[in-house]
């Protein structure tokens, strides 16, 4: 029986810069085929391809056995493919149902049938156990929603074949076992899924299939019950990566961030932290996890300087800070690594330089009478792509040519480079992969070791076991609990993000 999708000796170079190698890999019908490999791999080149946003140097791609041309992502839709991208491409201001048919309205006597629209939205929804309400407006949802709606997207415009690239990225641990319910049900319904994911306990327990990208080429195509992680690990990378928990060590350092009875409004003026006690102290990572949407970005935003508090005191090195922009909180000593690179991480359309360079403007030696010294900031560059493995061809690379791994990686250099004493990361790894990962990790456990005091924010609950010293967990916008990392479990840490109470001491 012919493949659903195969794509054979597919070769695409950039300049001198081989991004996928005579690769061919084929999924087939009803499968849940994962690709995988590291940030670089070639595994986006690949998908684009197949999706038609770009063409191939050499190769062939069959669609039923059928050689085909992707001439563009109009030509692969017709076909029956449809691709999530990890980054969304929703209007805020429309409906969900005006989303999910946008270029394709429903009409009736020349006029947009917003109930037509909602009606079949609903219906598609249920048909696929995607629930939303598509009355709402996408501003309104909840990350995972939002995901849900990209899908609905690709469901509406036929898709029989599904790229899902990096989606678990942006979502919880709830929200992903959703979502995996949601594909295992298109596979059983006859559909075809290429899973892309960073997320090696993911692959393992959701594909039928997998299929390793290294230096873009394929290392091999393996049925997932034959592998585990360490064995995936190694054909990914060619080596043995650590993510067990990390040695800590008795905390003395004095305290460098205080948050004292603060509390916040969200975007629609609701409450959003309500009386939010903490402390982080020199030489130590406290951990903040909780299911999106209970407080953790107005948290991140107070403590940044990009929200103010409407109540309480905050504190940065004994100094009161709380109302400050975000300028005046990196100048008291914040270094923010922040949840969305693209909209606060990263100038995507400036060089690698231009980035490192943020931050550093007004300070010698990378300026100098109001002048940027760019052979300063150049040398920099290269210095920190070496250290954190920023792998583009130089520092003068535009950085929305980068993979998203990459570009957290410039990000994380970045801040991490500037020895502040107050880190604050908002989800480090988000769409990392697997090495990159584990040098994140090891950086911000040698900044803790330096003596840094470091917020961590994470949906992923292992990254919060392995890396912090306390950790805190929130729901609607409290401290619902403490607990010890090193005696406590993930169903425990879910229990709290539920809102299950716990009676042991919450002082932080």
């Amino acid at each position: 029986m012919a493949f659903a999708v195969e794509m054979i000796g597919v070769s695409k170079n950039f300049g001198p810069v081989a991004a996928n190698r005579d690769v061919s890999f084929g999924v087939r019908h009803g499968e849940i085929h994962a690709l995988v490999g590291e940030n670089g791999a070639g595994k986006t080149t690949l998908m684009n391809i197949l999706f038609g946003l770009m063409q191939p140097d050499s190769g062939e791609i069959q669609i039923d056995g059928k050689p085909v041309v992707m001439e563009s992502p109009r030509t692969s839709i017709g076909l029956g493919l449809g691709m999530v991208h990890q980054h969304f491409k929703l209007v805020p201001s429309l409906t969900v149902a005006e989303n999910i048919f946008l270029g394709m309205e429903i009409t009736k006597a020349g006029l947009v049938d917003r109930k037509a629209q909602s009606d079949k939205a609903r219906a598609l929804s249920e048909e696929f156990g995607l629930q939303i309400d598509p009355d709402r407006k996408i501003h309104e949802l909840s990350v995972g929603a939002e995901q849900r709606v990209e899908i609905l997207k690709v469901l509406a415009r036929g898709a029989n074949v599904v790229i899902l690239d990096e989606p678990t990225a942006v979502l919880t641990p709830q929200e992903s076992r959703d979502l995996f319910r949601i594909i295992r049900r298109f596979a059983d319904a006859g559909m075809t899924v290429i899973f892309i994911s960073h997320h090696l306990s993911e692959v393992l327990e959701v594909s039928d299939t997998v299929t390793v990208l290294r230096d873009g080429a394929v290392v091999g195509t393996r049925p997932t019950k034959e592998l585990d992680e360490d064995s995936l690990v190694n054909m990914m990378v060619g080596r043995e990566v650590n993510f067990d928990r990390r040695d800590r060590k008795p905390i003395s350092g004095h305290a460098i961030l205080e948050l004292r009875d603060v509390f916040a409004r969200d975007d629609r003026g609701l409450p959003a932290l309500r009386g939010i006690d903490l402390e982080v102290r020199s030489g130590e990572i406290v951990g903040i996890v909780g299911v999106d949407g209970n407080g953790q970005t107005e948290l991140s935003e107070v403590v940044s300087g990009l929200r103010a508090p409407s109540h309480g005191e905050i504190f940065l090195n004994g100094q009161a800070v709380e109302g400050s922009d975000p300028r005046h909180m990196r100048a008291a000593g914040l270094a923010h690594v922040p949840a969305n690179r693209l909209v606060r991480g990263v100038n995507a359309t400036a060089n690698i330089s231009a980035n490192i360079l943020m931050g550093r403007q007004r300070s010698e030696p990378w300026a100098k009478n109001g002048l940027i010294r760019w052979s300063a900031v150049r040398d920099l560059a290269r210095e920190l792509m070496q250290r954190f493995d920023i792998r583009a061809r130089d520092e003068n690379v535009t950085v929305k040519t980068l993979s998203g791994g990459n570009m957290q990686k410039v990000v994380v250099a970045r801040e991490f480079s500037q020895h502040m004493p107050l880190i604050l990361i908002d989800q480090p790894t988000r769409g990392v992969d697997i090495g990159a990962m584990e040098g994140i990790h090891d950086e911000i456990i040698q900044r803790r070791d330096a003596g840094a005091a470091i917020l961590l924010i994470s949906v992923q609950i292992d990254e919060i076991l392995a890396l912090a010293d306390r950790v805190f967990v929130m729901f609607a916008g409290s401290i619902a609990g403490a607990v010890d990392p090193e005696n406590t479990t993930e169903e425990e840490i879910g229990y709290l993000m539920a809102g299950g109470s716990r009676s042991s001491d919450q002082a932080a």
